[in-house]
């Protein structure tokens, strides 16, 4: 691989939430325009991008099966909009589908395949007159051919953790995966429902502040213990809703950089690494896949946790935080809940994380995740996040998974970006 700097020269985001009369080509269009004027781009000037990932989990359920990309993209190249001829290859990984989407554009700069490369990923999970559509999508993230292999690994672990696994009506089968989870780590660590419940209002007031996000309330800790209980010890509050949506890069090489506007040049955020890691059915108290990613990404990067000024992860649930923040080796072994309940990740706190509001409060349209982390962590090294900018942030780290192998997501991808002037 050739050892130049990548550049995210542009990014973008739909506001995400429930839009059942918007279409998948509507919010690809947003998202592809958007993306093309913040890099300072008109549509005359497209035909610079070389390369398209095209990232999706549910168009199947919707009749789409196939060439997703190129079906979403084709009235916009009809219309002079997206150029004649680009390849778009089609990525899926659960959850950490944007991410892998951006992980082949980042890929497509180094090896010199491509100068300027396109990373996009949309969904819609939403469908009142068909909710079944809803629970079919999520199905695809767990395995099908061999259903008893995750359900006795899930009846085991529910003996250990001491919550037994006991799916139920009105919630995917991965809240309960997550809850167990939670239980087994406040049974082995002291973390409390509590403290759970802090990283939830904390990103609830982050959400406040984020024009884009789903819900855009505040919740107090006490509010969010009181609602509805989804899976104990996790309430309605603590979890990501569903909701539709898109987001994109534009990523390019330094030769190529220096071809765009000088203010897009100013602008410009530097993708130091993108790593991933694979999922498996691990022991309950062996590391997760993301430790993997995040060793990865810091040994490639030449970077200590230390040295990271504010996270992006994945809060599916608020437990998750939690937990990720262990993996990334950026709160110690056990004690992510004592971190989270100090204020060291609230807006002006020692280590923001998921200024943007996170999953559970910016939303969550599965194959559109990971590049709303990316649009949001180029907003804060901008500086342009606004009222939820974080001060002197110079490196930020984002981590999606997605997928379930047991407790492990299928894949992780982990990013580090950061400022380039």
């Amino acid at each position: 691989m050739a050892s130049g700097p990548v550049y995210i020269v542009g990014t973008s985001c739909t506001a995400f939430g429930k839009q059942p009369r918007r279409s998948f080509h509507d919010l690809v269009r947003e998202a592809w325009l958007a993306v093309l004027a913040d890099a300072g781009l008109a549509a005359g000037d497209a035909a610079r991008v070389e390369q398209a990932w095209f990232g999706n989990c549910g168009l199947g359920q919707w009749g789409q099966g196939g060439i997703r990309g190129q079906v979403c993209f084709t009235p916009l190249v009809e219309q002079g909009l997206f150029p004649e001829r680009v390849p778009i290859v089609n990525v899926e990984g659960g959850c950490a589908t944007a991410s892998l989407a951006l992980h082949g554009a980042w890929k497509d700069i180094l090896s010199r395949q491509a100068q300027v490369s396109l990373a996009i990923g949309v969904e819609k999970l939403v469908d009142p007159e068909d909710p079944a559509r809803t629970a079919a999508i999520f199905a695809t993230a767990i395995d099908q051919l061999e259903p008893r292999r995750w359900q006795d690994y899930y009846t085991r672990a529910g003996e250990a953790a001491g919550k037994p696994f006991a799916p139920g009506p009105g919630r995917t089968v991965y809240m309960d995966t997550y809850a167990m989870q939670a239980a087994w780590h406040m049974k082995t660590h002291g973390t409390t429902q509590r403290q759970i419940a802090a990283a939830a209002s904390k990103n609830h007031h982050h959400g406040s502040l984020n024009p884009l996000a789903q819900y855009r309330f505040e919740l107090s800790v006490d509010e969010v213990l009181a609602d509805r209980e989804v899976s104990w010890p996790l309430t309605r509050a603590m979890c990501s809703p569903l909701g539709d949506g898109a987001a994109a890069a534009l990523l390019c090489s330094e030769a190529a950089l220096a071809d765009f506007p000088p203010a897009v040049q100013a602008r410009a955020v530097k993708l130091v690494t993108s790593q991933l890691s694979g999922g498996k059915y691990r022991a309950l108290d062996e590391p997760g896949l993301s430790r993997i990613a995040a060793d990865k990404a810091y040994a490639a990067a030449g970077l200590q946790p230390a040295d990271i000024d504010l996270v992006e992860l994945h809060d599916a649930t608020s437990f998750c935080e939690i937990y990720q923040l262990e993996m990334l080796r950026l709160a110690p072994e056990g004690q992510g809940g004592r971190f989270v309940e100090s204020g060291a990740t609230a807006l002006g706190g020692a280590l923001p994380v998921n200024l943007s509001g996170g999953l559970v409060s910016k939303g969550h349209p599965v194959g559109a995740t990971g590049l709303s982390m990316v649009h949001e962590m180029a907003l804060q090294l901008r500086g342009e996040a606004g009222a939820r900018q974080a001060r002197g942030a110079a490196v930020g780290l984002i981590e999606n998974g997605g997928g379930v192998m047991g407790f492990d997501e299928a894949c992780c991808a982990v990013h580090i970006l950061e400022k380039s002037s």
